[in-house]
C-alpha cells in the first residue's frame, strides 16, 4: 500500500521548460520508478481552482517563514513507506548525481514535504483507477498547519466527520487521502483525486465555498489554518499521459 507521498512544489523559468521536462518526463521518472519500494510518480501543472476558490485562498493565513515559494508545479512520488525517501536519503542522493543535480537546480523556489497516510476513502469514481497506482488526472491538495495544539483535535473531528464522509460520495472523486507529515513545513495535507478538472469543479467547488459560510464548521477550519504558498493546488496531470492511464 501506498503509505509515504514525497511532494515538491516548485516554478521554472520559460527557457528552461521544454528541455526540463524532457528529461523529467522521459528519463528521471522513469527510472525512478524502477528504485525499490516506489510504487508511482505523477507530476501536475497547477492551474487554479476557479473564482470560488479564489475567494477562499485570499482569506487563508499563509506561512511566514522562507519555505519556498513555488507553486507553478507538483512532483508527487509514492512509496509503501515514507522511509523509502530516506533509506538511503533521497536528496543527498540527487546532489551526488551530476545529471540530476544540474537539472533539478533549473527549479525555483522548491519546497519539499514527506507524509505519510493518515486516512482515506475511496470515491465513486474509484474504479478510474487501479489501487496503489498513479493518482488520478485531476488534484487538489493543500498543505498547512494549525494556530494552535486545540484547533488540531478540532481538525481531526471535522476530517472524520465532514470532509471524508462527503468526499466518499461525491461524483467525481476517486479517493481523497488525509496525510501528516514525517518531514516538512506543513503538518498537514489532504490530497484530492478527481476524474478531470471539470468534474471537480461541477462537484466540489461549491462544496469548498461553504467555508466562505460563518454558519459551516469549513469556515472554522480555515480561520485557524496556516497553508503553505498557493495551497491549495489545483491542476491536471502532465506525466504519465492522460489518455495513456
Amino acid at each position: 500500500m501506498d503509505q509515504g507521498i514525497r511532494a515538491v512544489w516548485y516554478d521554472l523559468e520559460e527557457n528552461d521548460k521544454g528541455e526540463y521536462l524532457a528529461w523529467l518526463h522521459g528519463k528521471y521518472l522513469p527510472q525512478i520508478l524502477a528504485r525499490p519500494g516506489i510504487l508511482w510518480a505523477a507530476h501536475y501543472e497547477i492551474t487554479g481552482g476557479g473564482g470560488e476558490m479564489d475567494k477562499v485562498g485570499e482569506i487563508l493565513a499563509r506561512a511566514e517563514e522562507d519555505i519556498g515559494h513555488g507553486t507553478d508545479y507538483l512532483l508527487l512520488i509514492g512509496a509503501g513507506s515514507p522511509h523509502v525517501f530516506f533509506k538511503p536519503d533521497w536528496d543527498k542522493g540527487e546532489q551526488e548525481d551530476e545529471d540530476v543535480r544540474q537539472m533539478i537546480s533549473r527549479r525555483s523556489g522548491a519546497r519539499t514535504a514527506v507524509f505519510t497516510e493518515e486516512a482515506r476513502v475511496n470515491g465513486p469514481d474509484f474504479d478510474a483507477r487501479t489501487f496503489d497506482t498513479t493518482p488520478g488526472p485531476a488534484i487538489q491538495m493543500g498543505s498547512f498547519r494549525t494556530k494552535t495544539v486545540e484547533d488540531e483535535f478540532d481538525l481531526a473531528a471535522w476530517y472524520a466527520n465532514y470532509r471524508m464522509p462527503a468526499m466518499a460520495r461525491m461524483a467525481g472523486c476517486i479517493a481523497t487521502r488525509k496525510l501528516v507529515s514525517v518531514a516538512g513545513w506543513a503538518k498537514h495535507s489532504v490530497l484530492y483525486e478527481f476524474l478531470s478538472l471539470e468534474a471537480r469543479a461541477e462537484n466540489f467547488q461549491k462544496h469548498e465555498s461553504l467555508a466562505l459560510d460563518e454558519t459551516v464548521w469549513t469556515n472554522k477550519i480555515i480561520n485557524y489554518t496556516i497553508h503553505a504558498p498557493g495551497s491549495p493546488s489545483v491542476g491536471h496531470r502532465i506525466w504519465p499521459d492522460v489518455t495513456n492511464s
